[in-house]
């Protein structure tokens, strides 16, 4: 397994030329609570060479009708409204002989729900992290522990599998956002759907 830095990238097709059922795990745990759960929510946004969505609603996650996606290569496993246990909190599963040529990339996201509401923040959250399993052998490839700490941010983008050619190659970002999943929906052209 790869650990990956903030901003590192690996390539997934090069030492698994045969690679095509993936699994992009996410799992968080709550540091502080403010006598409310936490929902963090998974969501996929599935992208084109333009930088916004490659087809409407182009997102993969918790939404009614938004559980698959990009013709089913893209598909969400369902909504973990806790985030108790070991392992993975939610999951989004893809396979990449799938994904439509106008993909390039799919942007994996984590949201708290209702985060303004409840007063809840991504600084209230650790042991955030990203892990790419092949499906067919169940190794990990590759994983991205959240360092950075966000105090305000309410929505994060974890990491992006992208397209070079006919290799699929993943990079982990941690990039925040201070406007939850409205903000990433309004960022990638999704409409209507936050």
């Amino acid at each position: 397994m790869i650990s990956l830095q903030k901003g590192q990238g690996v390539n997934l097709s090069k030492d698994n030329p045969q690679l095509n059922r993936i699994l992009i795990g996410l799992g968080w745990d709550a540091r502080t609570t403010n006598g409310k759960d936490f929902d963090l929510d998974a969501s996929a946004f599935l992208i084109g060479e333009n930088g916004k969505v490659y087809q409407q609603p182009g997102i993969v996650g918790y939404m009614d009708g938004c559980e698959s996606g990009g013709n089913g290569s893209v598909t969400y496993g369902g909504d973990n409204q806790t985030g108790e246990g070991e392992g993975d909190d939610e999951t989004i599963e893809v396979l990449l002989d799938k994904v439509p040529s106008g993909i390039n990339k799919i942007v994996i996201a984590v949201t708290i729900y209702d985060a303004i509401s409840r007063r809840q923040n991504f600084g209230c959250i650790e042991n955030s992290f990203v892990r790419v399993v092949n499906q067919d052998n169940d190794n990990v490839i590759c994983k991205y522990d959240l360092q950075d700490e966000f105090d305000i941010e309410t929505a994060m983008i974890m990491g992006e599998l992208y397209r070079v050619g006919t290799e699929w190659k993943f990079r982990a970002v941690g990039q925040g956002f201070e406007n939850g999943l409205l903000g990433l929906c309004n960022a990638f052209g999704v409409a209507a759907h936050a």
